[in-house]
């Protein structure tokens, strides 16, 4: 450390800078022993990660997933070793997938020393579900701050929807450490200006203030006034002008428990710098190990009690946390689960669905009182039949909330008669303004608090919010992502609002569910299918045009969209010539080319297919059922969808033909578009006829 920082080092409690300085040990003989890695952000935040986790955070290590817990989120992600750290020396416990305890270490000191290998707890960012004790996946940087958004809002709205006087079951605080490049990521801007406009006394961001990215110091890039900058979006802003004092660090974090009535910011002024004492190296900031000669320097200049070993971690150490963050967390936790006891009593009702929100499970009676819908020609858009649904599933999932990227009068997202979540009121309609890229993290945020979310927007604007979608799948968490105006049917507005890539786009997303329902039916069933998810993030594709809402008592039950294709229309006898598949407003259009090829004499089937992802996982399960909807015999194939035409060769195979949109659209009203660009009856017919030599 240089010269100063030293200085001020010797003053502290000589246990608590021993323990300081395991964590720094920790990662940099981790990060060299991978010879890959990020060692100096660990090494600069450690004086300031331990003071929050012994001092404040609210965290029992036996139970990590106890349900008010204060929230740690590294958002400077690359700085992982600072976390598997803290989580090693704390004895933090690890939790399987059904929400059990497994009684050992999350973190094992084995798997510090195989950082950044294969199946190590330890990978090169932090990653929720696979490492007990990380409250959200992180490593694109701007991305965590912006879920610590979402994790304070859940909070704010849990607190009120579950405490009651003598009660105060939920009252965790968000705390989330970023670095010079989460506040260069304009995500990081986005959530912060949402979090003042709310209020969100609970949130406090740790800015690791060191001016140093990856080509070097800030000053190339970046000049502005953080502090100006939160002070103008409603922030409390603190600054600790020395990362290793200790007393100024907890003076901040007291100050951020006493404001009620903003999110606060603490700058923390830190240096990368190893070895000899004035020796300052910004490399190993992102990505070098530091070299063992340069680490057995530091370790002396730490008065390290043994330099040349490696993950050495001195007597005392863990013995201290045990003392501090884990006696006062057992106790709180233990003091918790007292409460919820008698709160059982008092509130049963409450205390069961606080139960099942926390395992992700719907309450009794989740889809009762659904709306359902004769056959109409006319019909209606499947945005406006999905609104309906929504509204009546809200009914009966009281933690079902989420709203829209300023778009809920268009995407049908408002939850009609309920109060919406604002900085004096915590209701259940959320409002992210133009904020698609924050609304992602935000809904991530929630989801990982157990809050059932979802959020809606333009499909062309998915584009926007794409990276937290992204994480969500990697997380494995059922955030639900409305999306309607999914095609060239959007018009007048033109190729900057008509989405052609983005459907392909998101199904290349492992993990992530489509769902592209093609009436008003297929929407029930979509909604249906898609809350009894636990683990998978779902993007629902709706239309802003009317849909027919097809005849059922003549074609087959919008139930088959559970099993993601299913055969709609067939041929008589159930011999067809040709199949014809589709997704959601293209279905109808292959239903009435059907009836026409069938008046022809040509056997044809029409085969919705709703969703690709579940279509292939059901037939993973039930190999045959594959051959019953798409039987390999049937060469003949057209598949129609107002969109990029990559991916259906895997369907139509190589004689079957593509309708679709091999370029962007263009400004016109619907009917002279679908002309254009072949999507009507007698362009399905005539391919139909092509691809069996008619």
């Amino acid at each position: 450390m240089s010269g100063s920082s030293a200085r001020v080092e010797r003053q502290v409690d000589p246990l608590a800078q021993l323990t300081i300085n395991t964590i720094r040990t920790l990662s940099m003989d981790a990060v060299q022993a991978a010879n890959s890695g990020h060692p100096g952000t660990p090494m600069a935040l450690a004086p300031v990660a331990y003071c929050l986790w012994q001092r404040f955070l609210r965290f029992d290590p036996d139970d990590p997933i106890w349900p008010d817990r204060d929230r740690f989120v590294l958002s400077a992600g690359h700085a992982s070793m600072l976390l598997y750290s803290l989580l090693h020396l704390t004895g933090v416990k690890a939790v399987n997938a059904k929400y059990e305890r497994l009684g050992e270490l999350s973190v094992p000191l084995d798997d510090i020393k195989r950082f950044r290998q294969l199946d190590s707890r330890c990978p090169g960012h932090p990653e929720y579900r696979w490492t007990s004790g990380v409250e959200t996946t992180t490593g694109p940087l701007g991305q965590g701050v912006a879920t610590s958004v979402g994790m304070a809002i859940a909070a704010r709205w849990m607190a009120s929807y579950f405490n009651k006087p003598g009660y105060d079951l939920f009252t965790y605080r968000v705390y989330a450490i970023a670095g010079d490049g989460c506040m260069m990521e304009g995500v990081s801007n986005e959530a912060a200006s949402l979090a003042g406009h709310l209020q969100l006394s609970n949130l406090c961001w740790i800015y690791d203030n060191n001016h140093i990215t990856i080509e070097g110091n800030t000053a190339l890039a970046f000049s502005e006034d953080v502090a100006t900058r939160f002070l103008g979006l409603g922030w409390n802003v603190l600054r600790v002008g020395d990362a290793n004092d200790l007393d100024m660090l907890s003076r901040a974090i007291q100050v951020f428990h006493k404001t009620t009535d903003r999110p606060t910011l603490i700058i923390v002024d830190s240096h990368i710098a190893y070895g000899a004492p004035n020796k300052q190296d910004t490399s190993a900031a992102h990505g070098e190990p530091l070299g063992e000669e340069e680490i057995r320097l530091t370790k002396q200049n730490y008065g390290w009690p043994k330099p040349d070993e490696k993950f050495y971690v001195p007597d005392g150490v863990r013995e201290h946390f045990a003392a501090g963050m884990g006696k006062r967390g057992k106790e709180l936790r233990t003091a918790w689960f007292a409460l919820f006891e008698r709160y059982k009593k008092d509130y049963p009702e409450l205390a069961d669905q606080l139960e099942r929100m926390q395992k992700r499970q719907l309450p009794e009676g989740w889809d009762k009182n659904l709306p359902s819908y004769p056959a109409d020609p006319k019909g209606k858009a499947s945005r406006d039949s999905s609104g309906e649904v929504l509204n009546a599933f809200a009914k009966n999932i009281p933690w079902l909330m989420g709203g829209s990227a300023d778009l809920a009068p268009s995407t049908k997202t408002l939850l009609k008669g309920l109060p919406s979540f604002s900085a004096t009121e915590n209701g259940r309609n959320l409002h992210f303004g133009v904020r698609e890229h924050a609304m992602g993290a935000i809904l991530n945020g929630l989801s990982l608090c157990k809050v059932r979310p979802y959020g809606s927007g333009f499909l062309i604007f998915s584009d926007y919010g794409r990276a937290p979608i992204r994480l969500a799948a990697i997380m494995e968490i059922p955030v639900i992502y409305i999306f309607t105006h999914d095609s060239i049917g959007v018009g007048e507005d033109g190729p900057t609002h008509q989405p052609i890539e983005h459907l392909a786009g998101l199904r290349s997303i492992p993990g992530l569910i489509t769902l592209r329902p093609c009436d008003a039916n297929e929407v029930v069933e979509a909604w249906r299918f898609l809350l009894q998810l636990s683990h998978e993030p779902v993007a629902l594709i709706l239309t802003r045009q009317a849909l027919p809402t097809l005849d059922r008592s003549k074609y087959a039950s919008a139930e088959g969209l559970h099993r993601g294709a299913y055969v709609l229309a067939d041929a008589p006898g159930g011999k067809p010539e040709v199949l014809l598949l589709a997704t959601g407003s293209e279905v109808s259009l292959c239903v009435e080319a059907h009836e026409k090829l069938v008046a022809a004499g040509i056997a044809s089937r029409v085969v919705s297919m709703p969703s690709w992802e579940v279509f292939e996982h059901y037939c993973s399960k039930h190999p045959e059922y594959r051959e019953q909807v798409l039987p390999e015999s049937v060469t003949a194939r057209v598949s129609v969808e107002q969109a990029s035409t990559f991916g259906w060769g895997e369907y139509v195979g190589p004689r079957g033909k593509r309708i679709g949109m091999k370029t962007f659209g263009a400004s016109a009203p619907l009917k002279e578009l679908q002309k254009k660009f072949g999507f009507t009856v007698e362009a399905v017919v005539a391919a139909a006829r092509e691809v069996l030599g008619k």
